[in-house]
């Protein structure tokens, strides 16, 4: 759970596009202690959970969404986990902020549709979008 909390920390800073020096300014520690958090090797206490979702602007709620199904196999890994290792990387963050700003339906459906034939193409395909609802 730790693990959890820490990467969605990163994940919603980065999104913002907020330094670990800067949330490490605004909660009163240092980048060290932030980085300590997002790798999971301290616990984070209630108290400093709530500042920080004052800073990032997220409801605490936003901290423990998808835990249950993150770790609901024997290893507490998995697809849950990967997916949000992914999206938290520059790469996956990119990728989010890109397809994001894509205002039509159509572009973006066909954008989905050539990645996921992309996936199928090199062999890791894992299920399919097609159940996505329009304007996804």
């Amino acid at each position: 759970m730790d693990s959890h909390v820490g990467q969605k920390i990163r994940m919603q800073r980065l999104l913002l596009h907020m330094s670990q020096t800067e949330l490490a300014k605004a909660l009163g520690v240092t980048y060290q202690q932030v980085q300590k958090y997002e790798n999971g090797r301290t616990r984070v206490s209630a108290s400093r959970l709530q500042a920080i979702t004052n800073v990032l602007e997220v409801p605490l709620t936003f901290f423990f969404e998808s835990s249950a199904s993150d770790h609901s196999d024997d290893a507490g890994l998995g697809a849950g986990r990967s997916m949000v290792e992914f999206v938290s990387s520059p790469m996956g963050l990119a990728l989010n902020r890109a397809f994001s700003r894509i205002a039509d339906v159509r572009v973006r459906r066909s954008f989905l549709g050539l990645v996921q034939r992309l996936a199928e193409d090199d062999g890791t395909h894992t299920g399919s979008f097609a159940s996505l609802p329009p304007g996804q």
